[in-house]
Formats: C-alpha cells, sequence, structure tokens
C-alpha cells in the first residue's frame, strides 16, 4: 500500500514545492540587467535610460515597492515605463509611491492592457497555444481601471504620455525624439498618428510601446527609430530549463521574449517586466527584472 501511494504523492509534494519558490521566491527575486547600446552618434555623451514594464501592482506588493523606489540610486537620465502599471484598482497610489524619486527624472509612459482592465483568472495553459487578445472582446469593452487618472498623474511630474503620440525632450546632453503607441493586445495601437521618418536633427530616436507586434517593429524601424522598447511577455513568466520561453503572448519570436535584440537594423529591448498578473502569481526560471540601457557611440567605421 505504501509503494502505491508513494510515486504519487512524491510527485505532489515536488509540484507543492515548485509552486510555492515560484509563488514565494522568484516571484520576489528582483534582478537588475544591464545593457549596453550602441545608437548614438559619435563623441555624443553616454545616457542611462531605466527601463520599467509590467509591475501589474496591487496594493499589498511592499517588496516590489520598495525595490523599485531603489533604483533611483542608478542615477538614469530617463525613465521608460512600457506599461501593465496596474493590478487593482487602488493600485495608483502605491505605483506612485513606487516611482517615488523616479518621478523627478524625465520619464516617458504607455498603457498596457492592464492598465485599463482588471485581472480576470483564466486558465494560464491556453497562453501555450493562443494570445490572450481575444479575451478582450465584447464582454469586456469598457475599461474598468483609473487609467486615466494614471496618466494625469504621471504627466502632473513631467513625463510625456506616449499613447499614440509623438514626443520630444532633452535630457543627459540629448536631444531625444520619441515615437510611442497605445497597446496593440487591445487594439488600441494608431501607428498611422505617428508615421512618417524621424527628425534627422535629434540625437537619438526612441520607439515605446507595450506589446513588441512585429507589424510595429518593422513600421517603427522603417521610420528610422534606433532603439525599440517594449515589455508585456513576461520573458514567457514560467520558462524552461534549456528550452526557454512557451510561449510570448503576442507576434515575437520565442528567442527574443526578452532581453536585447536587432530587429530590421533597429535595436529592440523588451523587459520581463516586475511582475505577474495577481491571478497567476508565479514566475519560474524567469525572475522579475528591471532594465539599466546604457546608450553609447556607434563604432565608427
Amino acid at each position: 500500500m505504501r509503494k502505491l501511494f508513494a510515486v504519487p504523492l512524491g510527485l505532489a509534494g515536488a509540484g507543492a514545492a515548485t509552486f510555492g519558490y515560484a509563488s514565494v521566491i522568484e516571484r520576489n527575486w528582483f534582478r537588475l540587467r544591464r545593457f549596453e547600446v550602441p545608437v548614438l552618434p559619435p563623441g555624443r555623451p553616454s545616457v542611462k535610460i531605466l527601463h520599467l514594464s509590467d509591475a501589474h501592482l496591487t496594493p499589498n506588493r511592499g517588496r516590489l515597492i520598495h525595490w523599485v523606489r531603489s533604483l533611483d540610486a542608478l542615477e538614469p537620465d530617463l525613465v521608460v515605463n512600457t506599461g501593465d502599471s496596474l493590478g487593482h484598482r487602488d493600485a495608483i497610489g502605491p505605483f506612485l509611491d513606487a516611482l517615488g524619486p523616479l518621478l523627478d527624472r524625465p520619464g516617458v509612459f504607455v498603457f498596457g492592457s492592464n492598465d485599463l482592465y482588471s485581472p480576470v483568472f483564466r486558465n494560464p495553459l491556453r497562453y501555450i497555444w493562443r494570445t490572450s487578445q481575444a479575451d478582450y472582446g465584447k464582454r469586456r469593452r469598457e475599461p474598468d481601471l483609473p487609467y486615466r487618472e494614471l496618466a494625469s498623474s504621471l504627466q502632473a511630474a513631467g513625463w510625456l504620455d506616449l499613447n499614440n503620440r509623438i514626443g520630444r525632450l532633452k535630457t543627459g546632453g540629448l536631444d531625444i525624439e520619441f515615437g510611442g503607441i497605445d497597446d496593440s493586445h487591445i487594439n488600441r495601437d494608431r501607428y498611422d498618428k505617428i508615421a512618417g521618418p524621424v527628425d534627422p536633427q535629434a540625437d537619438v530616436h526612441l520607439g515605446v510601446m507595450h506589446s513588441p507586434e512585429p507589424r510595429n517593429l518593422d513600421r517603427f524601424a522603417a521610420d528610422g527609430y534606433d532603439l525599440l522598447l517594449a515589455g508585456h511577455t513576461h520573458g514567457g513568466q514560467v520558462c524552461v530549463p534549456f528550452y526557454g520561453a512557451l510561449a510570448t503572448n503576442c507576434g515575437i519570436d520565442r528567442p527574443r521574449v526578452k532581453g536585447l535584440h536587432r530587429h530590421a537594423g533597429a535595436w529592440l529591448h523588451v523587459s520581463a517586466g516586475l511582475g505577474t498578473s495577481p491571478t497567476a502569481p508565479v514566475r519560474f526560471c524567469c525572475p522579475p527584472e528591471a532594465s539599466l540601457l546604457t546608450l553609447v557611440s556607434r563604432p565608427t567605421a
């Protein structure tokens, strides 16, 4: 009888231990990733960009709030937030508290679907064969999270709203041109509103979006943007050792689900994000992260 139950009990114990690790330890094991990106004209000073994404913040995430606040010590010249900041209707105050002194630095932002729509439980296995885009249809037409209040709060701090907009600012001795789009995952992207060649008078050109859909990446690159910044994928969130992400939840290919890569002549950075949906609070072989991107001069011929 003992042998009969030994295997299933062992498997159940291993599963419980894995879930405990993924939901308690790795989910709160925050990492800072660093990259150098050679996109600046020769002789220009380097600039540090802090890329934040996918906090999915709920008011009780004290460790996440404290860790994000600590990133101000990196002294970034620019903060870029690529969306999905909220995970609860009462999360705006805690999210602003998490940013803290970072709000005094130049910043830009776009929305993700979860800044507009509160989390709803779904079978996470579905992401292996389909994206969650179809979940935002007839049943969820009206946003139920205070995304406009979030935008107003960030704009009051001087951050640029880049949802289907062009923007420009000077920081770190550079003139930076931005093009941004709202979330393609819920069909709010309107690239035609920002389409056209970049201004060659700017020192560098950044494309900002939530979901790294190839059709938009292609247009950003064709218009001359040097660096494209996105989130949304969570790096796969649950990864298999020696294989990687099981799914990307968008059109990007699995090898580029996170990190720094090339796309049609531009650089592309996809953040694996800071959090998880409150309805799927696990990470496995894919720790939560923020990234510090140092823009440096392109190599001379």
